[in-house]
């Protein structure tokens, strides 16, 4: 598949390889988006793995991708993972709402739309090991920057997008918390594989 991925340090690569994998063998493989196979195959979608530790510097460094995307049409949506902060879901939380807020305060609201994704990630009324909350569980905390005009027109191209979650929340109470931790595991050691020197 084609992707793009930018990286601060050649350290990085693991942690983009990492959830690259995750990407590929839950969200593409399992249809948990729809919409996510043709823009990974389109090298539509940019990978960045930022260094910050503050959250100053992360909430910053957002406007920054925004305005990125602003002057590159061409790259569909940003995943920004955060490896080296908001380990704690309730700091993580707390961070999505600054960050939000910021967006608005920017002139990004209606431009750009959040989707979260963590490590810890509980939905609301779920128990912490329900395995529904795998949707949004990714192998670091990261935030997912979405050109808002461009998802409307996904979702009327699709039709009841509200079908989706649902159908998600089935698909995984049906695999099981253990195939699915199974199947993470399975495409970690196979790009652990890859990357062994011949």
């Amino acid at each position: 598949m084609n992707k793009t991925t930018e990286s601060f340090s050649k350290s990085d690569e693991s942690i983009a390889e990492k959830t690259w994998h995750w990407v590929n063998a839950l969200i593409v493989a399992l249809n948990l988006c729809p919409f996510a196979k043709r823009e990974i195959d389109l090298g539509r979608v940019r990978l960045m793995v930022w260094p910050h530790t503050q959250v100053a510097d992360g909430l910053a460094n957002l406007i920054r991708e925004c305005q990125w995307l602003d002057e590159h049409a061409q790259i569909e949506t940003s995943l920004l993972v955060l490896p080296k902060m908001l380990d704690d879901f309730g700091d993580y939380l707390d961070f999505v709402e600054l960050a939000e807020q910021l967006l608005s305060e920017q002139g990004y609201e209606g431009v750009y739309q959040l989707a979260t994704f963590h490590p810890d990630y509980c939905f609301a009324g779920c128990n912490v090991d329900d395995v529904t909350n795998y949707t949004n569980r990714s192998p670091y905390p990261m935030l997912h920057l979405l050109r808002e005009a461009s998802l409307e027109q996904a979702i009327e191209h699709y039709g009841d997008t509200n079908a989706i979650p649902e159908r998600n929340v089935a698909l995984l109470k049906e695999m099981g918390l253990t195939k699915l931790q199974a199947l993470l595991v399975k495409g970690e050691s196979a790009t652990c594989e890859r990357k062994k020197p011949a």
